[in-house]
C-alpha cells in the first residue's frame, strides 16, 4: 500500500512538472525570442532555440521609439482607478440588492444579470458616444470610463453579502447606526476576500483590455501598453525579436505584482472559484 502510495505521488509530480513546463515555454520563447536576431527568429531550424549572441539592442531600440514611461502610467493609472471605482461602487450596489428593500429590487438585479449574459462589444458604441459627448477621449478618464461599476462585481459581492447573518446589521441598527455605518463599518469589512477577488480580476481584465483603449484613444500620449503593443505589432511585422522584447517589457509589471501579491491571488481565485 504504501509503495502504491509513494508511485502514484511520483506520477503526480511528474504530471504537475510536466504542466508546468509547458505552461513555462510560451514565455520562455517570448524572452530568448526578444534576444535573438530576426534572422534566428524567423528561422525554420528546430534546434536553433537559444540566440547565439544576445542582442540586447532590441530592448534599446523599442524604448527609444516608445515611451514606455508613458505607458506604464495610463497603464497603472487606468488599473488602479478601474480597481477603486468597480470595488466601492460594486460594493454599494451589491449591498442594496442583497440587503435593503426597495421597489424594483429584483428588475434591476435582473438588469445586471442581463449585463453579465450579452457581450461586452453591444456597449462598446454607446460608451463612446458618450465620452465623446463629454470630450474626455483620450484621457485617463476615458479608459476609466467602462469599468466605473462592474455587473461581475456586483453579482460576486451580492453573494456574499447574502451570505452574512441578519444578526449582524440588527445589532448595528440597536447600537445607533444607520444604513451607510451598517454597510461601511460593519458588513463590508466582513466581505474582504469578495473584495479581494474582484480587485484581483478588475485589475488584470484591465491589464489586458485592448479593444477599448484602441477605440477611445487615437492619441500615443493617452495609449496603454496592450493598445501600443498592438501598433507595434502592425509597425514591425517582420521584426519578431523587437516585438517580443516590447512584451517583456510590457509583462514585466505585472509579474512583479504577482510575486508580490501571490498569497492574495491565490486567495482571490480560490474564493471566487473563477479562472484567469
Amino acid at each position: 500500500m504504501e509503495r502504491k502510495r509513494k508511485i502514484s505521488t511520483i506520477l503526480l509530480h511528474i504530471v504537475l512538472i510536466l504542466g508546468a513546463v509547458v505552461m513555462v515555454m510560451p514565455f520562455l520563447w517570448m524572452v530568448l525570442t526578444s534576444l535573438k536576431t530576426v534572422s534566428e527568429s524567423t528561422s525554420m531550424n528546430p534546434f536553433i532555440f537559444f540566440p547565439k549572441t544576445l542582442q540586447w539592442e532590441n530592448f534599446k531600440t523599442v524604448i527609444q521609439q516608445n515611451d514606455f514611461i508613458r505607458l506604464y502610467f495610463n497603464t497603472f493609472a487606468m488599473m488602479f482607478l478601474r480597481v477603486v471605482c468597480a470595488v466601492l461602487f460594486s460594493a454599494m450596489a451589491a449591498y442594496a440588492l442583497a440587503r435593503l428593500e426597495f421597489p424594483g429590487r429584483n428588475l434591476l438585479f435582473g438588469l445586471v444579470l442581463f449585463q453579465m449574459m450579452v457581450p461586452a462589444q453591444i456597449f462598446v458604441v454607446p460608451q463612446y458616444l458618450m465620452v465623446d459627448k463629454m470630450g474626455l477621449r483620450n484621457t485617463v478618464f476615458a479608459l476609466v470610463f467602462p469599468g466605473l461599476v462592474s455587473a461581475f462585481g456586483t453579482f460576486l459581492l451580492r453573494q456574499f453579502f447574502m451570505g452574512l447573518p441578519k444578526e449582524l446589521e440588527e445589532s448595528a441598527r440597536l447600537d445607533g447606526c444607520n444604513v451607510w455605518q451598517t454597510f461601511w463599518k460593519v458588513m463590508l469589512p466582513l466581505t474582504r476576500s469578495g473584495l479581494v477577488a474582484l480587485g484581483i480580476f478588475t485589475a488584470l481584465f484591465s491589464f489586458k483590455d485592448l479593444m477599448w483603449p484602441l477605440i477611445v484613444n487615437s492619441n500615443s500620449d493617452a495609449a496603454t501598453l496592450s493598445s501600443a503593443l498592438a501598433k507595434i505589432s502592425s509597425a514591425y511585422s517582420v521584426n519578431y525579436p523587437q516585438l517580443m522584447a516590447a512584451a517583456v517589457l510590457a509583462i514585466w509589471p505585472m509579474m512583479l505584482i504577482y510575486v508580490i501579491f501571490q498569497k492574495q491571488f491565490i486567495e482571490g481565485i480560490a474564493t471566487s472559484g473563477g479562472k484567469l
